[in-house]
């Protein structure tokens, strides 16, 4: 007989898990206001609110902990880490960060003033912020399959070079500093960016002198992607498919905590020396010295270590084949999720699970309730209330989807937890038409308020 499928790890340590009452759940969340991150961890039975350093670190990972060196300045743990960023991202120059959201916020210093335009594939939360909260405006050019839940288009991540095109033609090449390619693209469900694209989105943004930069921090599930859906690359390695996917970029951000499997980490990639010593200056006023960047050394051992293993086909394979896994429990069943499967998590759509609840009571919030409430599994809203308000108008943005995301932790559920995430959702799909209020705000911040928000019942 053919073999089945199996995980290309084995576990050597467990994490005892507490479960919970219906009763208890609801008072919870309650006392939460609503905003399923504000809930304590022990509350929580599977959690999938991010996959950001929530993964399991391997054998390997642990040991190089052990040897980092805590020097100040010039440890060698810094080294090791600029030799892996070098092997697999091409990037000669790079600075450590802590994570993700102090690599923008250090490259973002360095590039972007106020009055700029910033166009990309669906921008995600952070990576919005910085840019408006520096009064400079991000400008969505995704393709339009993204936003069709039904159709099944191997890269929904893509830009469209016409709406990329118009940016340039329509405004002042001077207030374009770069264009920022995400991959995978996290706000139109995990979905990943080809490589012809990527290729004709630098062509396109050479010709009119803009730089490109890529928010990196699923770069490897991207490779991934593209190596089993796009036609050539069948053949080829996921280490060399990257390499030749930052060719194409002039910068890079990475948030380490999803394809090098830290709980903690980031780093920017240069291509030019100048940009590089231009950012330097921020890294030492926000980050730390540029041999470690708000990084101890075990950190960036581990993290070097991370991105060989991160970067590996088999792990990579073993980690989407069960996201997909949770996505097609949940599309046997007829509960609407954005397909085809992205690579960190399962995107569900909200709207046509719950039909009834106003937009402006935020359905996917409403939804992400309900899951918690019947099994205590986490998720996160990706609709009304990650898109904030209008910088200007103050106004609710309401956007084109309003999913419910299950990111999935690397390394870290067995696939009866999938059964069991499918299960809650599918009792939660079962009772729907009973299900026609949201929620209101009380409480919110004037940007990313999605992290601190207080909701009330509508009534």
């Amino acid at each position: 007989m053919e073999l089945p499928f199996a995980e290309s790890y084995r576990i050597k340590m467990v994490e005892p898990l507490k479960r919970s009452h219906r009763a208890e759940r609801e008072h919870w969340i309650k006392e939460a206001h609503y905003n399923l991150f504000n809930l304590r961890s022990d509350q929580v039975f599977v959690d999938l609110l991010t996959d950001s350093g929530t993964g399991a670190m391997s054998d390997r990972q642990w040991s190089e902990m052990m040897l980092g060196d805590e020097s100040y300045a010039g440890a060698s743990s810094f080294y090791k880490m600029k030799e892996a960023i070098r092997e697999i991202t091409g990037f000669e120059y790079f600075l450590p960060t802590h994570q993700g959201r102090a690599a923008e916020n250090v490259l973002f210093s360095a590039m972007i003033k106020s009055g700029d335009l910033i166009p990309g594939n669906a921008h995600f939360d952070t990576t919005k912020g910085h840019i408006e909260f520096r009064q400079a405006t991000a400008v969505d050019c995704t393709v339009n399959e993204a936003f069709d839940t039904t159709l099944d288009h191997p890269f929904k991540g893509n830009l469209d070079l016409e709406k990329l095109e118009a940016v340039y033609k329509n405004y002042p090449i001077s207030k374009i500093p770069m264009v920022i390619i995400t991959v995978t693209c996290n706000t139109s469900g995990g979905q990943p960016v080809s490589m012809q694209n990527i290729r004709e989105v630098a062509q396109l943004s050479r010709k009119y002198g803009v730089k490109v930069v890529f928010d990196a921090a699923r770069f490897a599930e991207n490779a991934y992607f593209i190596k089993t859906r796009e036609e050539g690359y069948a053949g080829i390695g996921i280490r060399e498919i990257v390499r030749e996917m930052f060719s194409y970029g002039d910068a890079m951000t990475m948030s380490s905590k999803k394809d090098a499997i830290v709980n903690m980490g980031g780093f920017i990639g240069f291509r030019e020396e100048a940009l590089y010593s231009k950012a330097s200056v921020f890294n030492i006023m926000f980050e730390g010295f540029v041999t470690y960047g708000g990084m101890s050394g075990r950190d960036m051992n581990a993290l070097a270590q991370g991105l060989y293993e991160g970067t590996a086909f088999d792990y990579l394979e073993t980690r989407i084949r069960q996201v997909a896994f949770l996505g097609g429990l949940l599309k046997e069943a007829g509960i609407p999720v954005q397909y085809p499967f992205g690579g960190h998590a399962i995107f569900v759509d909200a709207r046509r699970f719950l039909p009834h609840v106003p937009q402006d009571e935020y359905i996917a919030q409403t939804l992400a309730v309900e899951l918690y409430v019947e099994g205590g599994v986490r998720g996160v809203e990706i609709g009304t209330i990650m898109a904030d308000r209008d910088p200007v108008t103050r106004q609710n943005r309401f956007p084109n989807l309003e999913l419910v995301r299950l990111a999935i932790p690397r390394r870290t559920y067995t696939n009866n937890h999938m059964r069991y995430v499918a299960a809650s959702l599918i009792n939660v799909w079962e009772r729907r038409q009973f299900i026609t209020k949201g929620y209101h705000i009380v409480h919110e911040a004037p940007i990313l308020r999605h992290f601190t928000v207080k909701l009330e019942k509508a009534r």
